[in-house]
């Protein structure tokens, strides 16, 4: 567990990109100082002189927190531990949206924690899109190497101007580049980050086959390690802003190829039914596309010759 309570705590995150290195300078720091309540405020409990939060869904109500600031690019994360036990139609999330400020033409940027039904495991599901376009989902699913429910991990964001990378203990699992072709779809107004716990029993488990079952309940999540390094907007327009749409290394590519050839179990860049033709952000990549075949060949298209 970080030992901060209270404090700021300065570190350096090196940002390769492929012509220079980037110094950004970040913190990890306290809910209070970063958040607020958003809804259910009965079940939100800061701790560690309130550097860490638990929010709660119960018989009463599920509860969420979101971040006093509003974003224009950055890198946000949270180490976060999953309820545990039979956890089926339970979502926790840490993302980024701006759909209070803008209702009809919201972005977001998601990272969506599904949980499990008996003998299962939580899911990993990542999204984005921009200017409301809800009605294309860029949804990914991962199984993860580790039981989330068991200790905290780390899962983090960077939002840049024509970059969105998703991590998970400082490996990236999803890396996309803006594509010209997807103009307003991209997220490109200011966010605010949020963390919240709801029930998602009609999609969330099984495309809603099973059900939470309250009886397990209340279900628990807790954030903490809070890194907000991003550009604040002023009501105006971005301050103290910093690029950060950069590239992935070589390593960090070649550990992001490994992930997803094991752990992603959905793209909706493959889900031949769904986009007969790709959305143009999409990147065909064999070796992916083989293992995905292999898990659900309905969806996939698997064939024979698919070896």
């Amino acid at each position: 567990m970080v030992g901060f309570l209270g404090a700021v705590v300065a570190a350096a995150i090196v940002l390769i990109s492929t012509s220079s290195i980037v110094l950004v300078e970040s913190s990890i720091t306290t809910f209070s100082k970063a958040f607020k309540p958003l809804y259910g405020e009965s079940n939100i409990v800061s701790y560690e002189d309130e550097g860490s939060v638990e929010i709660a869904m119960d018989e009463a109500t599920s509860s969420g927190f979101h971040s006093k600031e509003m974003y224009v690019q950055g890198y946000f994360e949270t180490s976060l531990r999953l309820p545990e036990s039979y956890t089926a139609g339970v979502v926790v999330t840490f993302y980024a949206s701006n759909n209070q400020k803008y209702p009809y033409r919201h972005d977001e940027i998601d990272l969506e924690f599904l949980g499990r039904a008996r003998g299962g495991t939580w899911s990993l599901q990542t999204n984005f899109y921009g200017g409301g376009h809800v009605e294309r989902g860029r949804e990914e699913r991962y199984d993860l190497w580790f039981d989330p429910s068991e200790d905290s991990h780390r899962y983090a964001i960077r939002w840049g101007p024509d970059r969105i990378t998703y991590y998970v203990d400082g490996v990236p699992i999803r890396h996309v580049a803006k594509a010209p072709a997807m103009r307003a779809e991209f997220p490109n107004k200011e966010m605010r980050l949020y963390g919240t716990i709801w029930n998602g029993s009609d999609w969330a488990t099984g495309g809603g086959r099973y059900k939470m079952d309250m009886s397990y309940g209340p279900f628990v999540a807790k954030y903490s390690g809070f890194v907000m390094n991003g550009c604040p907007f002023n009501g105006t327009g971005p301050r103290d802003c910093v690029d950060r749409g950069l590239t992935l290394t070589r390593e960090e590519r070649l550990k992001m190829n490994g992930f997803r050839r094991r752990w992603m179990t959905y793209s909706y860049c493959y889900d031949i039914k769904r986009y007969p033709l790709s959305l143009p952000e999409c990147v065909f990549n064999s070796r992916e596309l083989r293992h995905l075949q292999k898990l659900h060949p309905k969806t996939f298209g698997y064939s024979k010759n698919s070896n």
